[in-house]
């Protein structure tokens, strides 16, 4: 199966990955390798040795650098030497439990990592196209039923989640003050951010995540321990996110101050659900296991409702959702019933092209 629905746009590109050793940025980095991309990685290392890219060796297939994105002449040395033309920013403190415990770092990871990563696109020629990763929770948060637009203020109760509201207005500021679209021809670059709802997928084993959690407790036969039961979220597949992230990009390389803003890429409404039954889907497809309820009322603050509005998206990039909740649940499911047993490139391979065929 041809799994290049960008019609040979990303072969023999230089894209740099800010963030490739983590989640979401191994997936990416494999999905454009295999479409003829140089990928360049700059990341801490992996957290795990179970993680997506230590398991994918990834290491071994693409240009794999160790950086902090919060030294930014390192980023700028990088830049100057691999010359990227497409940027893709991913690396991040992305956890909202964690961000209680290190708020400083936190901030000087998200904003500051951000604005050096735009400093560094900014000093360097060759890059075209930059494409700022942030969350769904940037926006200030209401608790309302119904889905967030693009043009809604930022906010965030936790400094993780305002952490990202700030680097959002931070990126809105250098594309207005440095990369003006009406001054393009005097800076040819287009700056887009995107914000997705909960990503799950194979390879994920972050702490406080609903489905590594599930997963560790599956694998040594413990209860499944739910914090939060009835926070209900956009659930999506890592490879939907992505396939936007890459299409938003392809647009904008060819019409660069068209569409140089703020995109929301989640599931469609019917995938929105509460972490309980999502974790007991899990368990369905795990095909043994239990949960238990150990919700806290002095617990740490999470949005309990955070839903996102795709339609600019749908209409504007002619991207939608490919897969309801179960059948995302269940192909993440199988990632972790096959990791230890089979080559994990290929199961990522193998889902890449199940996904295109969906």
């Amino acid at each position: 199966m041809n799994i290049d629905i960008f019609q040979n746009f990303y072969k023999g590109k230089k894209v740099l990955i800010t963030g490739h050793t983590g989640f979401k940025g191994s997936w990416l980095s494999i999905w454009l390798h295999e479409l003829g991309a140089e990928v360049i990685g700059v990341s801490l290392d992996p957290s795990t040795e179970r993680d997506n890219y230590v398991l994918s060796g990834l290491k071994d297939i693409i240009v794999d650098l160790r950086g902090d994105i919060r030294d930014g002449k390192l980023l700028k040395d990088i830049f100057a030497k691999y010359q990227p033309e497409i940027v893709f920013h991913l690396a991040a403190q992305p956890l909202v439990c964690l961000s209680y415990d290190i708020p400083v770092e936190t901030y000087e990871v998200n904003v500051m990592g951000s604005i050096n990563v735009l400093e560094a696109i900014k000093a360097t020629n060759s890059v075209k196209v930059g494409v700022m990763i942030t969350t769904d929770k940037c926006y200030e948060n209401k608790e309302q039923i119904w889905g967030y637009r693009e043009s809604e203020p930022m906010g965030g109760y936790d400094p993780y989640s305002s952490s990202k509201g700030a680097a959002e207005i931070a990126i809105a500021s250098w594309r207005r003050s440095f990369f003006n679209p009406e001054l393009y021809n005097r800076h040819g670059k287009s700056i887009a951010s995107v914000r997705a709802g909960n990503v799950i997928g194979g390879g994920d084993w972050a702490l406080g995540r609903i489905i590594p959690d599930c997963i560790k407790a599956l694998e040594v036969g413990k209860t499944i321990e739910i914090r939060s039961p009835k926070a209900i979220r956009p659930w999506q597949h890592v490879l939907e996110p992505l396939s936007g992230y890459m299409l938003l990009a392809e647009k904008m390389w060819f019409e660069p101050t068209k569409y140089c803003e703020g995109w929301n890429f989640g599931p469609h409404s019917e995938s929105i659900a509460n972490v309980w039954d999502v974790a007991a889907k899990v368990i369905q497809n795990y095909g043994n296991g239990s949960l238990k309820d150990i919700s806290n009322t002095d617990a740490l603050h999470e949005a309990q409702i955070l839903t996102l509005d795709i339609s600019k998206a749908k209409f504007r990039l002619g991207w939608e959702p490919r897969m309801n909740i179960d059948q995302t649940v269940t192909v993440t499911v199988e990632w972790y019933k096959r990791y230890k047993i089979e080559p994990v490139y290929t199961i990522c391979m193998d889902q890449i092209k199940k996904y295109i065929g969906i």
